[in-house]
């Protein structure tokens, strides 16, 4: 079974997903080890690597380590085209569907694509829509985009159902990495109520409680990266709110 199908089966029979993202310039070998062995005890779905921005050569050592510690799928989260490599089990297409950046709704993607097709990655289209936080992130200024306003339901609604009608496979709402506020409820609800594809969510999700109330709301994943890098222990206490 390939990733995609995993999270749409997942998502149709109610099970609610966890993801891990690691960001290899952040993760040193033993912490990598550690994230594996602590998310392999939790039963984590899924590990998403990548970054904004990175500025080492520590990405195939990432993803081959998470492979040899864990049998949880690696999925690529790309920040550019760089980022593309085949040691990984997918990558996310990422499509900025809240910005108006030409470059993020296409022209990268024309540069990545035979990259991607060389490495043979499964390829999840993937809408992806950054959601103001209270304060700039990483991926709003790699990106040249501005993020949807937080209490601005009805514009992620509407921009979540052009992405379906599109043909995209996936809606991501991201706060960003380090959110001080993570995305709302109010908007969790609204975006998945207008959509039949699997919603993601993350930025700021750092504790069981907030997880719990954006499964309820209606996120089929949480994405949690920030969280895990400042405490590992926390990665069970996520997995917990699943259920």
């Amino acid at each position: 079974m390939n990733v995609y199908q995993k999270i749409v089966n997942n998502t149709s029979s109610g099970k609610k997903q966890l993801s891990i993202l690691i960001d290899p310039d952040k993760s040193t070998a033993a912490c990598v080890k550690k994230t594996a062995e602590l998310a392999n005890e939790a039963g984590v779905d899924f590990f998403f690597i990548g970054g904004s921005l990175i500025t080492s050569d520590n990405m195939s050592k990432c993803i081959l380590a998470l492979k040899e510690y864990s049998g949880i799928p690696v999925v690529i989260f790309p920040g550019s085209v760089m980022q593309v490599n085949g040691h990984a089990d997918a990558i996310l297409f990422l499509s900025l569907i809240s910005g108006r950046n030409a470059e993020m709704l296409i022209g990268k993607h024309v540069v990545a694509a035979p990259y991607i097709r060389g490495a043979s990655l499964e390829v999840i289209p993937t809408g992806y829509m950054l959601i103001e936080s209270g304060s700039p992130t990483a991926a709003s200024y790699m990106s040249h985009s501005l993020p949807i306003p937080h209490d601005k339901d009805d514009i992620a609604m509407c921009t979540a159902m052009a992405g379906e009608m599109l043909g995209l496979k996936m809606v991501y709402l991201d706060a960003g990495s380090g959110a001080g506020t993570h995305v709302s409820t109010a908007m969790t609800e609204k975006v998945k109520n207008a959509v039949s594809v699997p919603l993601v969510v993350g930025g700021g999700v750092d504790t069981a409680e907030k997880a719990k109330e954006l499964y309820k709301a209606g996120a089929d994943m949480i994405v949690a990266g920030n969280a895990v890098e400042k405490n590992q222990a926390v990665i069970g206490r996520l997995a917990d709110a699943r259920f």
